[in-house]
């Protein structure tokens, strides 16, 4: 992971795009995280870049489905 951007603001137009096996990094998640319900989300989020400029991205993660409700 790298330090070169930061989300500014929320993330929206969450849509799921890999769900168990169909996710390549779902052994080292498992490894790291434990077994779950595993999805790989993709969203629209503003950016702040290390220059200071924004930028609109898409932004990929992977989270334990369960883990939705416990923040």
């Amino acid at each position: 992971m790298t330090d070169d951007f930061k989300i500014a603001g929320e993330l929206h137009d969450i849509k799921s795009i890999a769900v168990g096996r169909q996710i390549r990094e779902l052994p080292i998640l498992q490894k790291r995280f434990g077994r779950g319900r595993w999805r790989k989300l993709k969203g629209i989020a503003n950016v702040a870049l290390r220059d200071g400029r924004l930028r609109l991205a898409e932004i990929h993660c992977s989270r334990d489905w369960k883990s939705k409700n416990e923040d």
